[in-house]
């Protein structure tokens, strides 16, 4: 069963953040209850995904009993058509064993809807049900190729990587993935925090890239001549750096995917020597940056 609601302020200014993004976005999100909507959620997930012929992203039986055991999974309809047809689809469970926190697994929005935030209400209306169920944080992970994700993830909503995961999740047989190596960012959205509540209020957490390449803070990984990365070591004894994503490593996978497939083996070895010398993701800033440091020098990415 679900937790039951509770009321607080941060939950109340969450609320009514989440309504200003969903009448932006032209929205209204509902709880995926029925069995026709429960079918709904798994077309959704399966046209944005596109799995291999006969396969599903989800089965049925499975978003029935997530539904039943009251998790987070919601459909969001059209408001501009009369008929209100459904334009995206979110879901998550709580995780083990407290249930302190909701695991966000996957949010989908079609293209009919693309251009128009309606992803981010969709997180800002998961960010108010787990607050008002008395949870304070919620995970999911992410590409780190994908320079819009990160920028959404990173800048958008302030969330903060914890881990970097090689392969996460193997091989998937759908068009987004297939192919490719699942390494994943595993982030924690602190949903009190006050850089997230400024986030969610609409002023990103923009790092200042310019001005820490003007200070000669070191570049790990960038954009070179046709695209390729170009890679250094970390220097001894720094203790920040920069690494460039490329612009649409989506379009680059189709287009070339041995270069893709570079670009994912060199990003994994800078995360991987970074991490060897307790250095994470901390932030990311224009033209694709992402600043890496420690906890002490969190304030450059706020």
């Amino acid at each position: 069963m679900a937790l039951d609601p509770v009321r607080d302020d941060d939950a109340d200014r969450a609320q009514a953040a989440a309504r200003r993004a969903m009448r932006v976005a032209g929205i209204d999100v509902r709880p995926a209850e029925s069995l026709a909507d429960l079918r709904r959620v798994r077309e959704i997930l399966d046209d944005v995904f596109r799995p291999s012929p006969g396969e599903s992203e989800a089965s049925l039986d499975l978003l029935v009993a997530l539904a039943h055991t009251g998790q987070y999974l919601v459909l969001a309809s059209d408001l501009s058509d009369g008929d209100h047809p459904t334009l995206g689809t979110s879901l998550g469970f709580f995780c083990a064993p407290t249930r302190s926190a909701l695991h966000s697994h996957a949010t989908a929005v079609l293209e009919a809807g693309r251009g128009r935030q309606i992803g981010w209400a969709l997180k800002l209306h998961q960010r108010t049900w787990a607050l008002t169920r008395g949870l304070d944080s919620i995970t999911w992970t992410f590409d780190p190729l994908i320079r819009r994700n990160a920028w959404f993830n990173l800048a958008k909503l302030g969330a903060r990587p914890t881990a970097f995961a090689i392969d996460f999740y193997g091989a998937i047989a759908d068009a987004v993935n297939a192919g490719d190596e699942t390494d994943r960012l595993i982030l924690s959205w602190q949903l009190r925090s006050e850089p997230v509540v400024r986030a969610c209020d609409g002023a990103p957490l923009v790092s200042p890239v310019a001005d820490l390449l003007a200070d000669g803070l070191p570049r790990l990984l960038e954009t070179g001549p046709r695209g390729v990365p170009v890679r250094a070591d970390l220097p001894p004894g720094a203790r920040s750096g920069l690494v460039q994503l490329p612009p649409d490593i989506e379009s680059m996978r189709m287009a070339d995917p041995a270069l893709a497939l570079r670009w994912r083996r060199e990003l994994r070895a800078v995360l991987i020597e970074a991490a060897d010398h307790k250095l994470e993701v901390i932030g990311i800033g224009h033209e694709g940056w992402c600043v890496l440091g420690t906890a002490a020098l969190e304030r450059i990415a706020r």
